[in-house]
């Protein structure tokens, strides 16, 4: 290595050591970004040679020696602040001080703002597979549960009748938008900050746009500031991440808690049991799905108040900024996955779901609705209903306490009474009562429900359609994508080889 002493090509010996330097050190986490700063290296060596900032056999070593120091590998690297330090010391080391002109033009600013973005796309399309995955799954479950009816909570209280269809879909819409949301961090992140330099430009010639070109940005972050210092595209996509995250933490929760009432059966590849209790089966893969929300929204929380406040232009707050948005993207993912394996092999048990679904009168809107559509005013067939709803809890209480097993003729009667202590008259005068009762069978009164979006099979089946079709636009999108960093990355190399 040029020098003397034991300084890095960068610090030299003055700022080389003390008790600080293990503090400023970024080592431990820049294995996540050496591909990454190897592609941005070339890229730059590239671009230098065809602007004529150094020859072409000069460009030669450099691109050769980053070629050994990728075979050698991250943990063969000099110790140095960072991976891009450690690296370019490693050029040096093997072709000379003309491995110091790989760093022409550029800053370790620019450079790292440009590894991150370079990292961070792979990263939110590995998430964006796992998402559509989840997404798939849900499908496929509201494809074969369509007609499986089960009981619909609000304050976790039985509100209405659904179907495991309706639910699955519920979720599928929400991840639908997280979709969209992370395809805009995508795109916001591929925008190359390499040329920016500092913050301030450079006196060289260089050509931004080839340089974001051979790495697959779609352009440059025009500003040279608000290229080096601005991380507001870590902070959407941690957002973005942390959105998916409390999007499958409710889901989690919802099948934690059917999977306590015997709603679901998990696979026993998303189930763990007790130490000592051996006839349990806990759902513990999804009770952590469940908690990765908090780390994620820990680690937006984190970024943003890292950020905050911090003046133009650089920083060393950054080096601390960056982790919070590994750590969120390697958590979501893997819960993800778990939630998808969970859900795609769970079982639906039909006959006790049904059984519960008529819990708590809670095809007690559909009677109102019934009721309603015969002419009544809504807010009379409330008052009926509420009222018919407290009869009935108070006969079935009785009933219980006698052994008698009477089931759906009590809620009828349960009507006509109230009908006759809020109108004056009996139920027969005001609505059909065949009607009425078909709307007290919780799958019947599911299927009534047929309105865009309702959870009626046929209702489903149609909306089943759309989000396959949404599903496979999305596909496509991710697709083109990764096709996209990937011819980059081809055409990359191959530019690289003109200089062997």
């Amino acid at each position: 290595m040029s020098g003397e002493g034991d300084g890095t090509v960068v610090r030299r010996d003055r700022f080389s050591g003390g008790p600080a330097r293990s503090f400023l050190s970024s080592m431990d986490a820049d294995d996540r970004i050496f591909a990454a700063d190897l592609a941005v290296d070339r890229a730059h060596v590239v671009m230098l040679a065809e602007q004529g900032i150094v020859d072409d056999g000069e460009a030669a070593a450099i691109l050769g020696a980053l070629d050994d120091v990728e075979d050698a590998g991250f943990d063969a690297l000099p110790d140095g602040e960072d991976v891009h330090e450690a690296i370019e010391t490693a050029v040096v080391e093997r072709v000379g001080p003309v491995g110091g002109k790989m760093h022409t033009a550029r800053s370790r600013n620019d450079e790292v703002a440009t590894c991150i973005r370079c990292r961070l796309r792979e990263d939110l399309l590995e998430a964006l597979d796992a998402v559509l995955a989840l997404r798939g799954a849900l499908a496929d479950v509201a494809d074969a549960e369509a007609e499986t009816v089960m009981p619909g909570y609000t304050h976790l209280q039985p509100a209405q009748p659904t179907t495991v269809a309706h639910w699955a879909l519920s979720y599928e819409g929400t991840l639908a938008r997280d979709t969209g949301r992370l395809l805009d961090a995508f795109d916001r992140a591929n925008q190359s900050p390499l040329g920016g330099a500092a913050f301030a430009g450079t006196t060289f010639d260089v050509d931004r746009e080839r340089t974001a070109d051979l790495l697959g940005f779609d352009g440059v972050v025009t500003n040279a500031t608000d290229a080096a210092a601005s991380r507001d595209f870590l902070l959407e996509a941690v957002a973005a991440l942390s959105s998916v995250a409390v999007t499958c933490s409710g889901l989690a929760e919802d099948v934690v808690l059917f999977a306590n009432r015997g709603f679901v059966e998990l696979s026993d590849d998303y189930s763990s049991t007790s130490s000592i209790m051996p006839q349990k089966k806990n759902p513990d893969t999804l009770e952590l799905v469940r908690a990765t929300a908090g780390d994620a929204v820990g680690a937006y929380t984190s970024l943003a108040t890292t950020l905050k406040g911090l003046p133009r232009a650089y920083n060393r707050d950054l080096q601390r900024a960056t982790p919070h948005a590994w750590g969120a993207a390697d958590d979501m993912t893997d819960a993800v996955e778990v939630a998808a394996g969970a859900v795609a092999t769970a079982e639906w048990p039909a006959e006790e779901l049904e059984a519960a679904a008529g819990e708590g009168f809670s095809t007690a809107t559909g009677v109102a609705d019934a009721l309603a559509a015969a002419g009544m005013p809504f807010r009379t067939a409330h008052e009926i209903v509420a009222l018919a709803s407290e009869q009935s809890e108070t006969q079935r209480a009785s009933e219980h306490a006698s052994g008698d097993s009477r089931e759906q003729g009590a809620d009828l009667d349960a009507v006509d009474a109230a009908a006759r202590e809020v109108t004056g008259k009996p139920l027969s005068e005001l609505a059909d009562a065949e009607v009425v009762a078909a709307a007290l069978d919780p799958a019947t009164n599911v299927a009534q429900r047929d309105s865009t979006g309702g959870p009626a099979p046929a209702a489903v089946r149609e909306a089943l359609a759309d989000v396959r079709e949404e599903i496979t636009l999305d596909e496509e999108t991710v697709e083109n994508r990764e096709s996209a960093l990937s011819a980059a990355a081809d055409d990359l190399a191959a530019e690289v080889a003109t200089y062997e």
